[in-house]
């Protein structure tokens, strides 16, 4: 394909303006679509999004639009909505996209169709090129340009190499990978898993909890992710082990830092009433659990989640639960 050389990115929250920033580092012009009125000003007039991601000024290659006939022309669109979103958003959008290859940058599992977000796209834009960008990332990292390493998943290996050009620096390194089932896999069931690990440090289980459950939430997004196509590399790698280090051992990780407050006796509804920010792992619980029943894999720590989440379940109760179940084989 032609040079990439200039990007368009639909989603103006924190992780759509920090690839907004790696971008723009990386020598390319950026148009940022935002929903916001105060988005698109702040990004325009004094060159910072100051709702999503206050503190990090932006270069001049960015600017912002709230029409989205601003990305008509774009060589590449990145979509950095939200992944409940991604369905409507896509098929409003489409007529501006062209023939544009897409990047999908959500994680997270369709709710009501338990669609991976590359088969939501399929769905609503067609037969066109796709690649998934994945991995352990903390967008104020990304957008002040500390070193980030991601998975960009492709099955067309030179679209992705082009892409890997076109977003890649010396502080964001895309790693190159065909497997785009395992690392969407790997990029959604690590929130749910986070949001447990949260709980059990709320709760004052201690690390050696923590520690179980990123294990052992490991081995449900293999077995996932393998009945779903995807290979074992790919969770082994940074959109599946990396991402699900990263989610579960920082606060500053929205699932964790839910799944901790969870822990600590606050109520969903209360915890999700104080954000402006999504938690995918709220969402993408329920959707993965009915994806693992679809493929009969047994995924008992994001049943638990799940539980907690929107069954009403007792904390102790399923905490105790899980503790009771049989020995195993670990594998």
């Amino acid at each position: 394909m032609n040079e990439i050389k200039h990007i368009g990115i639909v989603g103006a929250g924190a992780w759509g303006t920090a690839l907004g920033a790696a971008a723009a580092r990386a020598g390319r012009r950026v148009t940022l679509w935002a929903r916001e009125e105060d988005v698109v000003a702040s990004v325009n007039s004094v060159r910072e999004n100051t709702r999503f991601l206050p503190g990090i000024s932006l270069e001049g290659a960015i600017t912002a639009s709230g029409d989205g006939a601003a990305l008509e022309g774009c060589d590449l669109i990145l979509l950095a909505m939200p992944a409940q979103n991604l369905r409507t958003v896509a098929a409003n959008f489409a007529p501006y996209f062209k023939n544009a290859p897409l990047v999908i940058c959500a994680k997270g599992v369709e709710l009501e169709s338990g669609a991976l977000m590359s088969e939501v796209a399929h769905e609503v834009v067609g037969d066109r090129p796709l690649a998934i960008l994945s991995g352990p990332t903390f967008a104020h990292e990304v957008a002040r340009g500390l070193p980030t390493a991601v998975t960009l998943a492709c099955a067309d290996n030179a679209l992705g190499a082009a892409i890997a050009a076109a977003l890649g620096g010396a502080t964001f390194r895309p790693y190159l990978s065909d497997d785009m089932v395992g690392a969407q896999i790997g990029g959604a069931l690590k929130n749910v898993m986070a949001i447990a690990a949260g709980i059990a440090i709320g709760r004052g289980l201690g690390e050696n909890a923590r520690a179980a459950i990123m294990t052992r939430g490991f081995a449900e997004m293999v077995r996932l992710a393998r009945a779903k196509g995807g290979r074992i590399e790919t969770l082994a790698g940074l959109s599946g082990l990396g991402d699900l280090v990263l989610t579960c051992s920082s606060a500053q990780s929205r699932n964790f830092s839910l799944g901790s407050a969870l822990g600590g006796g606050e109520s969903l509804a209360d915890i999700l009433a104080a954000r402006e920010s999504v938690a995918e792992g709220v969402t993408s619980a329920p959707a993965m659990v009915a994806l693992g029943k679809i493929l009969a894999v047994e995924l008992p720590i994001a049943e638990a989640v799940d539980a907690v989440l929107h069954k009403g379940a007792d904390i102790n109760t399923t905490i105790a639960t899980l503790l009771a179940r049989p020995f195993r084989p670990e594998y």
